[in-house]
């Protein structure tokens, strides 16, 4: 029996296919060429012929004009972008990147499993960049589940940009829709094995009893948002029980060293130590031991973080980034289309 790798051409049930992330040598997922992801099949080579396909070789028949040659080539490259080049996903993302949002994402391919800390400033973008890691794995075919940590004052935002810019459609598992959510499970099931993508509130999910639940059924891939807010810095007592218990929760999602991992947080470093490095550590647990005062250890770090200020940014490979800060702005009187009184018509 034939092996097919991801990317390969197929012929099968008289038409071409493209083989997809997930097929193996008894089973094909298969999108059919000029398809979308609705047409997406399954075959089994046991059961129904499948052979590499064939094109014959252009004849000089097939010769046409030019401008029909150009739309036929700007045609293929449109419907093919999503399986063409080094990112798979990007002909599904309803956002444009900017050229440094493509940082965390290259760091992120280099790795294997994913352990990245992205501390971009206010206003960069994390969520978009966290969002491209994550919509790149699930169309390479790395993970099929995913659950974002977040406030649930954030929750909604986390939800919305999930599904309007990446096509992931993410249930939310706050204290509201917990309930509504647990029924119709099956006597032993998860509601995170029922839905894939969740979106889920660290305060509801941190108790003893519900993490354990979450660490025991979580998803590959998960990106905690906020992460300063998850970690214990050494004082007081380590900040108090509900960040010990974040803490917790953290550690226990971390300390499986085959899931993949993306914290975010706008401030990494609170002034304290030890708080960064107890936040670092839950990538690798050297990275809270390595000396940064030197170009080894700080090399060490940043493969697995990345913080750009605004300054940074403002000037990026050609390409230029505004901020609300630098609208220029000032006040003027109100125009309102109401008459002054004595300009009232009384009928």
């Amino acid at each position: 029996m034939s092996v097919y790798s991801t990317g390969s051409l197929v012929t099968a049930r008289g038409r071409d296919w493209v083989v997809l992330p997930g097929s193996d040598a008894e089973l094909l997922v298969l999108r059919p060429l000029g398809g979308n992801d609705d047409d997406t099949a399954g075959v089994l080579p046991a059961l129904e012929e499948v052979h590499p396909a064939s094109f014959p070789p252009p004849q000089v028949g097939d010769l046409g004009d030019a401008a029909s040659g150009q739309l036929l080539r700007t045609a293929l490259q449109i419907g093919f972008r999503s399986t063409a080049g080094p990112f798979r996903s990007l002909g599904k993302l309803a956002v444009e990147p900017r050229a440094y949002q493509y940082v965390p994402l290259l760091m992120a391919l280099r790795q294997d499993p994913v352990r990245i800390l992205i501390s971009d400033d206010v206003g960069i973008g994390k969520t978009i960049e966290a969002g491209m890691v994550a919509a790149e794995m699930i169309a390479q075919g790395d993970i099929e589940r995913l659950a974002v940590l977040c406030s649930p004052a954030l929750a909604e935002q986390w939800q919305a940009e999930l599904r309007e810019k990446f096509s992931i459609d993410a249930e939310l598992v706050l204290a509201s829709t917990a309930t509504r959510l647990s029924r119709g499970l099956m006597l032993d099931e998860s509601l995170f094995e029922r839905y894939p993508f969740t979106v889920v509130s660290t305060d509801f999910i941190k108790s003893p009893q519900r993490r354990q639940e979450f660490v025991n059924h979580c998803p590959k891939l998960v990106i905690i948002d906020e992460a300063h807010t998850c970690v214990a810095d050494g004082a007081g007592g380590g900040g108090g029980p509900a960040r010990t218990q974040r803490y917790d929760l953290a550690r226990e999602v971390a300390a499986d060293r085959s899931r993949h991992l993306v914290l975010v947080t706008a401030t990494p470093h609170s002034g304290k130590e030890q708080g960064f490095r107890n936040l670092v550590g839950l990538l690798e647990p050297e990275l809270a031991l390595v000396d940064l005062d030197t170009v080894r250890g700080r090399e060490r770090l940043a493969r697995h973080f990345v913080q750009r200020r605004r300054a940074d940014i403002r000037h990026y490979i050609s390409e230029d980034t505004e901020f609300p800060s630098d609208r220029q702005t000032k006040e003027v009187p109100e125009q309102s289309d109401v008459p002054a009184p004595n300009e009232i018509e009384v009928w």
